[in-house]
């Protein structure tokens, strides 16, 4: 088992070793070039972009935890 999931995770690390390569060289040389505003803003505007993703995804994992709690205490209730 431990074979395995070392084997699929080195298979998944080769397969996303290209997505680590993408820091693209003229957009960091143009944020680079930015004044402090100007980094400021794309700072800001990453941020603004990470929110939305992370919210969806952290309240669709409390539902699904809501959701299995609740059933399993009416499973347990028809058991008894």
């Amino acid at each position: 088992m431990k074979l395995r999931l070392s084997v699929l995770v080195f298979i998944l690390a080769l397969w996303a070793a290209p997505a680590f390569g993408q820091g693209c060289a003229m957009c960091y040389t143009t944020a680079a070039a930015a004044t402090k505003d100007g980094q400021r803003a794309l700072s800001r505007a990453i941020l603004v972009l990470l929110v939305p993703p992370l919210g969806v995804m952290t309240a669709g994992v409390g539902w699904a935890f809501r959701y299995g709690k609740k059933r399993d205490k009416e499973e347990q209730s028809a058991q008894d």
